[in-house]
């Protein structure tokens, strides 16, 4: 039976754009697929020699209560299914909106985008709480949301396995929402202050060997890499489809990148392919 990945979420938040992302990679991918649909089409992969997952671009519109039931209708079939949730910020969303010049699909009903947005998020929480994976394209561009998917879905041979991505962020940009772990490396040295490093960023080797020497640095990866043992064979084992490790520091462009790196090294000595992103480094 085919593999089903269901791409739903916000109203602006760019499930168009992954759709053609996978679409570009291969998939067999429905867009604008609405949510009564999404059972019928296990007959149709039945029939359709895809060759690749199936992804259905669910458009929400106005019949959100029925997303939820609906996926559960598909899994229910016995087929492998992963849901995919797009997320943004409400003034993000308002200035997508003011951009394009579209309608949100509830405004008639609602009468203001602020107010269309809020009922939309509020109706579709169940879906997000169940989603396996979720983005948030708050501070993603079309290239950036691209670059996203492909890191998530280009892998053919890692469907069955959960990607492991280890980033990097600055605290001062904000927290990434859409991560699994968070380490906060604040309490390390901080590189900023001494002048001749300053410029450089944790991907190079003068950061790393100052932020290595010190042993409480040692004590912290120790520690990390201990916890990450523990927890990772259960994620695995419970078939997580993406797990994000972050790391973070003020500007997220020295301690953090470094602990990343590092850390993502450690893993893969360990047999778990990490993909690394560093979010702020170039900030």
């Amino acid at each position: 039976m085919a593999e089903f990945v269901v791409i739903t979420g916000l109203s602006g938040a760019g499930r168009t754009q992954v759709g053609n992302t996978l679409e570009d990679l291969g998939w067999f991918v429905i867009d604008n697929l609405p949510s009564e649909l999404i059972p019928k089409v296990v007959e149709l992969a039945r029939f359709q020699d895809t060759g690749s997952p199936v992804a259905l671009v669910v458009g929400v519109g106005t019949d959100l209560a029925e997303v939820a039931p609906a996926i559960d209708s598909l899994r229910s079939t016995g087929a492998a299914v992963r849901t995919v949730f797009l997320d943004a910020d409400d003034a993000t969303l308002v200035r997508r909106y003011g951009e394009s010049k579209r309608r949100h699909p509830l405004l008639a009903r609602t009468g203001s985008i602020e107010a269309a947005i809020e009922e939309e998020r509020a109706l579709l929480d169940v879906v997000r709480e169940g989603a396996e994976v979720i983005i948030d394209t708050s501070d993603l561009n079309v290239h950036g949301l691209r670059a996203r998917v492909t890191e998530l879905f280009a892998d053919g041979d890692d469907a069955a396995r959960t990607q492991v991505t280890v980033m990097s962020f600055g605290y001062k940009h904000g927290v990434p929402p859409d991560v699994d772990l968070v380490f906060d490396c604040r309490f390390l040295p901080n590189p900023y202050w001494e002048e001749s490093l300053r410029p450089l960023s944790g991907l190079d080797r003068e950061i790393q060997d100052y932020v290595n020497g010190f042993e409480l640095t040692s004590e912290f990866l120790s520690r990390v890499e201990g916890f990450l043992d523990l927890l990772l064979p259960a994620y695995l084992s419970e078939g997580r489809a993406v797990l994000t490790v972050a790391f973070g520091c003020t500007g997220g462009r020295h301690r953090s990148v470094a602990m990343a790196e590092q850390v993502a090294e450690w893993l893969g000595a360990h047999g778990v392919e990490a993909r690394v992103r560093h979010r702020d480094v170039e900030k």
